[in-house]
């Protein structure tokens, strides 16, 4: 008659102290999965007030990823956009997102070579904000969809906060 290690195996590990020498100690502690892009910059600036003023925006996508950029080459693509929420005061005249940088698909038996725009590393967002004179709390959400060469995440959003001083 040949016994079953397997349940006495199992036995024995929920019975073994929870140490940092256990194999079973860190499981609930893994760090949270990094984000698909992060918004690096201004926390803060001083524009002229009621004045179209520069304001660029960076950001950055995490390695391993890229994004669709703000004119992707099929309206089946979701493109990046960047919206300010409305705020009293401020708003937003323009935003210029960069050109994309061409990214190609191997072709396969099946599908032809397809070229993606698509934004990878760092990227700046060139805004112009116009604001009445006073301090302004800007609220606005990137938009964006991440992609690794084989497969595409559901869109995400992430905010953008920024706080603006007219003078």
């Amino acid at each position: 008659m040949q016994l079953s290690i397997l349940p006495f195996a199992l036995a024995l590990a929920a019975l073994a102290p929870q140490t940092s020498s256990s194999p079973f100690a860190n499981l609930g502690d893994r760090p949270a999965k990094a984000p698909a892009v992060v918004y690096l910059s201004p926390d803060q600036v001083t524009i002229g007030a009621d004045m179209p003023s520069s304001v660029d925006l960076h950001f950055k996508v995490g390695t391993g990823l890229h994004i669709n950029s703000h004119t992707p080459r099929s309206e089946e693509l979701i493109p990046t956009t960047l919206k300010l929420s409305d705020a009293p005061g401020i708003h937003l005249a323009k935003a210029d997102f960069p050109a994309g940088t061409d990214f190609t698909f191997a072709a396969t038996p099946d599908t032809p070579a397809e070229k993606l725009s698509v934004y990878t590393g760092e990227f700046t967002v060139h805004t112009e904000l116009v604001a009445s004179k006073g301090e302004h709390r800007v609220e606005a959400t990137l938009r964006y969809q991440a992609c690794t060469n084989n497969l595409c995440m559901p869109p995400h959003s992430i905010p953008v906060s920024i706080d603006v001083i007219a003078k």
